[in-house]
C-alpha cells in the first residue's frame, strides 16, 4: 500500500508540473488567456462581494473559471492544428472557429449569470 501511495504522489507531482507548464505557455503565448485571467482576477473579489449566498458566489466564480477552461482547450486545439499544418485549410479554419465559438458561449453564459445576479441585488 505504501508503494502505491508513493507512486500516486509522484504521478500527481508530474501531472502538476505539466499543468503548470500549460498555464505558463498559455500566459506567454495567448493574449486572450491573459485578458480573461486579468478579468477573472478583478472579478473574483466582486463575485465574493455581490454573491449573497454561497451558491451565488459559486455560480459567479464558476462562470469565470469556465471561460478560462474553454480558452485553454481552444488554445490546445489551435496549437495542435498549427503543429499539423500552418497553411490555410477550410477544415482547420472550421475547427478553430468552433473552438472560438465555444469560448464565446462561455463568455455569454458568464455575462448572463452575472447580469441576473446583479439585477437581483438591485431589486432587493
Amino acid at each position: 500500500m505504501a508503494k502505491f501511495i508513493v507512486k500516486a504522489i509522484l504521478k500527481l507531482k508530474e501531472a502538476s508540473r505539466y499543468s503548470f507548464d500549460g498555464f505558463k505557455a498559455a500566459f506567454q503565448d495567448e493574449f486572450a488567456f491573459r485578458l480573461e485571467l486579468l478579468v477573472g482576477i478583478i472579478a473574483l473579489p466582486v463575485a465574493i462581494f455581490i454573491g449573497k449566498t454561497y451558491i451565488e458566489r459559486a455560480l459567479l466564480i464558476s462562470t469565470l473559471l469556465l471561460v478560462i477552461v474553454a480558452e485553454l482547450l481552444n488554445s490546445a486545439v489551435e496549437t495542435t492544428l498549427n503543429r499539423i499544418d500552418r497553411s490555410w485549410n477550410p477544415l482547420t479554419k472550421k475547427a478553430k472557429d468552433l473552438g472560438s465559438a465555444a469560448v464565446f458561449v462561455t463568455l455569454i453564459n458568464a455575462l448572463v449569470v452575472w447580469i441576473m445576479i446583479i439585477i437581483s441585488r438591485l431589486q432587493a
